[in-house]
C-alpha cells in the first residue's frame, strides 16, 4: 500500500504563517495553470543543513532559467525559521520551498510585473539507515522535456514514470534515452564497472544533483576513479554495483533492475557504494 504522507502543520506562504487548510493560491497562479515555478528540498540532518548554500545557489540557477525574479537572501533565515516552529531544530527533516511566477490573466506568455507567490514549510523526514536499502528499480523511456536540468514544478512526467514503478512493486524508475541512462524519476544514477564509477555529465538532460555533487567530491577524496559519461544499457552485463543517489535517496544500493519485463542486473558486490555510504555518513553526522 503507497504511503499517504501527510501535511505539515503549518505553511509560510507569502509572508505569513498558516495553518496547511488556510493557505490557498488563486486559480490563475500561474504554478496552478502551467506548472509554471521552481522547487526545492534540502535535508537537515539533526538540525544542520547539508550544503544549503548548493540547494539555494541551484533555486537561484533555476529562477533565472524560467525568469523568474525572486531574493533569495530572505530565504536561509526562514527555513531555520520552519525548523523551529515544527519542531525539528534537533531532527532529521527538510525544508520544502515553491515559487511560482504568480497570479495573472492566463496567457501562455510571461505576464509583465506579477509578484510570485512563495509557499516554504518543513517536514521530518527518515534519513537513517540508509545503507540497509536494496532498491528495486525498473528501467523505463524517458519521455520527459528537454530542460530535466531546471527544477520545475511540472512534474508530470516524472511522475508518471514513478507511479508505473511503485505499482509494479518496485522502488524506483530509472529513465533510458536514445540507449544510454539518463536518472531515475528522482535520483542520480551511478555505475560500477571494475572499480571505475560512471555517471552521466551535467547538462540539459538531467538535474544537477547537489548529492551527486557530494559523492563526486568523496570520489576524490577516496581516490575512486570516476568518469561522467553517459552509460549505455547495453553494458549492465558488465556493471558489478549500481547506486542511486538524491536528497533524500541519499545513497541507496540498487539491488536489481528490470527492463522489458526482464531482470538485466542483480547486484553481486558492493564495496565501493559501502565506501562511499561511510564516508556520507560521517560527513552527515559529524
Amino acid at each position: 500500500m503507497k504511503n499517504k504522507g501527510s501535511y505539515p502543520s503549518e505553511v509560510y506562504l507569502n509572508g505569513e504563517w498558516m495553518p496547511p487548510q488556510e493557505a490557498t493560491v488563486s486559480v490563475f497562479d500561474r504554478g496552478f495553470m502551467f506548472g509554471d515555478g521552481i522547487y526545492e528540498v534540502t535535508p537537515f540532518y539533526r538540525g544542520k543543513p547539508f550544503h544549503l548554500q548548493e540547494h539555494l545557489e541551484r533555486l537561484r540557477y533555476c529562477l533565472a532559467q524560467i525568469k523568474i525574479p525572486f531574493d533569495i537572501t530572505i530565504l536561509e533565515p526562514l527555513m531555520f525559521e520552519a525548523l523551529s516552529r515544527a519542531g525539528l531544530t534537533e531532527k532529521d527533516a527538510a525544508v520544502y520551498i515553491q515559487i511560482s511566477r504568480g497570479t495573472a490573466p492566463r496567457t501562455h506568455y510571461f505576464p509583465d510585473d506579477i509578484k510570485p507567490t512563495f509557499l516554504m514549510y518543513a517536514f521530518p523526514v527518515q534519513l537513517e539507515n540508509f545503507q540497509q536499502k536494496r532498491w528495486k528499480v525498473l528501467v523505463s523511456e524517458d519521455f520527459r522535456w528537454q530542460r530535466c536540468d531546471i527544477k520545475s514544478t511540472a512534474l508530470l512526467a516524472n511522475t508518471m514514470s514513478n507511479e508505473e514503478a511503485i505499482t509494479g512493486g518496485y522502488d524506483e524508475n530509472l529513465l533510458v534515452r536514445e540507449g544510454c541512462f539518463t536518472e531515475g524519476s528522482h535520483s542520480t544514477a551511478f555505475f560500477v564497472v571494475d572499480g571505475m564509477i560512471y555517471t552521466r555529465p551535467e547538462g540539459p538532460l538531467i538535474l544537477s544533483g547537489i548529492t551527486r555533487k557530494v559523492v563526486l567530491e568523496i570520489c576524490r577524496d577516496l581516490g575512486i576513479s570516476y568518469e561522467e559519461v553517459a552509460f549505455p544499457v547495453v553494458r549492465v552485463s558488465e556493471v558489478d554495483e549500481i547506486f542511486l543517489t538524491g536528497t533524500t535517496t541519499q545513497i541507496t544500493t540498487v539491488g536489481s533492475l528490470h527492463y522489458e519485463g526482464e531482470e538485466i542486473f542483480r547486484s553481486q558486490k558492493g564495496e565501493i557504494t559501502a565506501r562511499l555510504q561511510e564516508e556520507f555518513e560521517r560527513r552527515t553526522r559529524k
